[in-house]
């Protein structure tokens, strides 16, 4: 029998029981998600860029560097304004006295005196270098960045971040419409910012099409042809960092593993310089290289006046110069022939030559005693001229000369009245000079306890007399073995350079005899500033220099080539010893001292300082003692002691003057006689006969006698040569 049939649902089999299916997220929640996870993204490298996480060392020492650079240029623009107005003011006032109002002469002064202060003050920011920035200046250039990312960010600068930060949080809470505009408004910094962060990460580099969106577009910058390079482009280094660390293994100072920790990366300048500033391997020192300095400059194929180091803050940090060419090849001008202007040489110094760099090198004349030495013809005549001619153009110092041979050498400081003493070689006379300095001494010692100080300082120079500087030429003709007086004279230079500087007297010695039994040991451990130039060998320049500095890459005898006024200059005012060369200042050919004397003895006549211009105990002191006076050079200002001229009385300095006349006019005429009345009439500017013949009977000269004059028919009275010259000998003290 047939079986019923049954519903089609009922034969299919039942399907396998299923969980239940899990709603797929929609587009909005994904939205979500992502832009949740690109917060913190975003997040974490915001606060990383807060804290300066991706502050490159290298940038923020650029950074200081130019910092440090515009600072001084802002200084140097300051003085300026200071010395144009001090320029200003001086004009004013001299317009003012030239148009008959009440100016006083203190006055001119005083502004003159201020507008060479003023230009004194320039000159030395100039000359100053800027060194690399320390440690601090660093950080502080770090915590300066960031604080200004601080102040942008909460100050609303930043404009971008600030819209992905409120669109981050909008979209998070249910506005994803502002996607729209976050994506208009960051764009591919939005990209940067969100990518998956690890700490000290930075954001990658742009894509050059993506980075041709984001960047902003440079008006200024002009690109560069094919094949050349941008005008703007810094010239290559002409020292790479491993062309270093080679010259530095190749002389020990880098051995092993070690490596060099590179603060600034070399530079290049305009001028060939290059510098770089770098941490030494912690087991050597500044100290240390700077003792192989010459082969160090071998190893970078450069000359040692070519490379210069300096310690840049710790004992292994590191400052180092390089030029691409001798910078002592060719001879500089002083900068007081372009302005021969007053000088504060206590306190600014007297510029004398330049150093590696170029920069003027100042010599300050205070707490300090000078020698200048080196062979015959090396140029310590002109290092010698640059210091004392510098010196004259301070009215407080009393320069005292004493020259070393018979030549004219020192005679434009006697013509020009700046040369308060001076006289050719004498030993006696020499030692009467020392012996009254000591007794000077003595006086400013106890002018120095009235005004209740222990050593001379700046404001009380005028109310003790001024400086005293005493220059001794060729100091080895009184005090080598077997000179007349040499133990007296050396004993008395030991004592002043011992105990006279604080009461403001300094001795400036140069000799070509570098030796010890020229310079004892106990004179030379006083003289503090010393410039060695050309000697014959190690001894003689550790004579100078002191023991073992030859040892240490300081040797006079090895300068190659040699170059006059050229040496090691020990600056104790800059706590340095380096290579130095004197400006050039030629008298023979140029005329150039006398020519800045001239200038100098101005300065010195307005303050009262020029020679018989004010009361000199030294030269009182000489002339008591000797007879003779050597005040500005003596009678005929050549060095030759003589009567007392620049103390005459008005009445003899008149008698003088008609004797001159009368052997100018002798000469005029072509004969050795002549009448007072032709005598007058040459003389000229009203004088009359009877006037000239009371000078010249007042002048020890006698009264007329019977002369023969050629044309006419007898004798006449009149005066002789002899007689005339014999008179005005006289009167001079010869």
């Amino acid at each position: 029998m047939a079986t019923e049939a049954q519903p089609i649902e009922q034969q299919i089999p039942p399907m396998p029981t299923e969980a239940p299916a899990v709603a797929e997220p929609t587009r909005s929640d994904k939205v979500k998600a992502a832009l949740q996870a690109q917060s913190g993204h975003a997040r974490a490298r915001l606060g990383d860029w807060l804290k300066g996480g991706d502050l490159d060392p290298v940038d923020l020492i650029q950074a200081a560097t130019k910092r440090k650079h515009d600072k001084h240029g802002q200084q140097i623009a300051h003085q300026n304004s200071a010395l144009a107005a001090a320029a200003g003011q001086l004009a004013h006032a001299k317009m003012r006295a030239e148009n008959g109002e009440p100016v006083s002469a203190g006055t001119l002064s005083s502004l003159a005196a201020r507008v060479a202060a003023e230009e004194s003050k320039l000159a030395q920011l100039q000359a100053t270098p800027v060194l690399p920035p320390t440690d601090r200046e660093i950080a502080n250039v770090g915590h300066s960045k960031r604080a200004g990312r601080a102040a942008i960010l909460f100050g609303g600068g930043l404009t971008s971040l600030s819209v992905v930060g409120t669109s981050i949080e909008m979209a998070a809470h249910g506005q994803p419409m502002l996607l729209a505009a976050l994506g208009t408004a960051a764009g591919y910094g939005w990209y940067l910012v969100s990518r998956p962060f690890d700490a000290g990460q930075p954001a990658p580099a742009p894509t050059t099409e993506t980075q041709t969106l984001a960047a902003p577009v440079d008006l200024v910058k002009t690109e560069a042809q094919p094949g050349m390079r941008d005008f703007n482009a810094p010239p290559p280094p002409a020292l790479t960092v491993k062309e270093l660390d080679e010259a530095l293994r190749a002389i020990g100072e880098v051995r092993g593993d070690e490596q060099l920790q590179i603060l600034a990366v070399p530079q290049r300048d305009g001028d060939g310089n290059t510098t770089v500033v770098f941490d030494l391997p912690p087991r050597t020192t500044v100290a240390e290289l700077k003792k192989k300095l010459p082969k160090l400059a071998g190893a970078l194929g450069r000359d040692v006046s070519m490379v210069d180091i300096e310690k840049a803050g710790t004992e292994v940090r590191t400052s180092l110069w390089m030029t691409d060419k001798d910078p002592f090849a060719t001879t500089r001008p002083s900068p007081l022939i372009k302005k021969p202007s007053q000088l504060d040489a206590w306190k600014d110094g007297v510029p004398v030559g330049w150093n590696k760099r170029g920069i003027t090198i100042r010599l300050a004349i205070n707490n300090q005693s000078f020698v200048i030495a080196g062979t015959s013809r090396s140029g310590k005549g002109v290092g010698a001229s640059n210091l004392v001619v510098g010196a004259s153009f301070d009215p407080r110092i009393n320069l005292r000369i004493v020259a070393g041979k018979q030549n004219a050498e020192w005679n434009p400081y006697a013509k020009a009245g700046v040369a308060s003493t001076y006289f050719k070689p004498d030993p006696a006379r020499l030692l009467a000079l020392l012996q009254a300095l000591l007794a000077d001494k003595d006086r400013r010692e106890r002018a120095l306890n009235d005004l209740g100080k222990s050593k001379l300082v700046a404001p009380i120079i005028d109310k003790i007399g001024g400086l005293e500087v005493v220059v001794i030429d060729e100091v080895a003709t009184y005090t080598r073995p077997g000179k007349p007086l040499r133990e007296e004279i050396t004993e008395a230079l030991i004592e002043l350079s011992a105990v006279a500087l604080g009461a403001g007297i300094i001795l400036v010695l140069i000799t070509q005899y570098p030796e010890v039994d020229v310079i004892p040991q106990a004179l030379s451990a006083n003289l503090g500033a010393k410039w060695a130039m050309r000697v014959e060998n190690a001894t003689q320049s550790n004579a100078i220099l002191g023991a073992g500095q030859a040892g240490a890459g300081r040797d006079a005898s090895k300068f190659d080539p040699p170059r006059p006024g050229f040496g090691w200059l020990v600056n104790p005012f800059a706590g340095v010893t380096d290579l130095a060369r004197s400006f050039d200042l030629d008298e023979d050919e140029r005329g150039e001292i006398s020519m800045l004397l001239e200038k100098a003895a101005k300065i010195r006549e307005a303050a009262g300082r020029l020679a018989g211009q004010w009361d000199d105990p030294i030269e009182k002191h000489l002339l008591n003692t000797t007879g003779l006076s050597s005040a500005a050079g003596g009678p005929k200002r050549d060095g030759v002691p003589g009567r007392n001229v620049l103390n005459l009385r008005p009445e003899q300095r008149m008698q003088m003057d008609a004797l001159r006349g009368c052997l100018i006019a002798m000469d005029d005429l072509g004969r050795d006689v002549a009448q007072l009345k032709e005598m007058a009439e040459i003389i000229g500017g009203g004088m009359t006969e009877e006037r000239l013949s009371e000078l010249l009977r007042d002048g020890g000269a006698g009264g007329t006698v019977k002369v023969t004059i050629p044309g006419l028919p007898n004798r006449v009275n009149g005066y002789k040569r002899a007689d005339i010259a014999d008179a005005l000998e006289l009167l001079e003290g010869n």
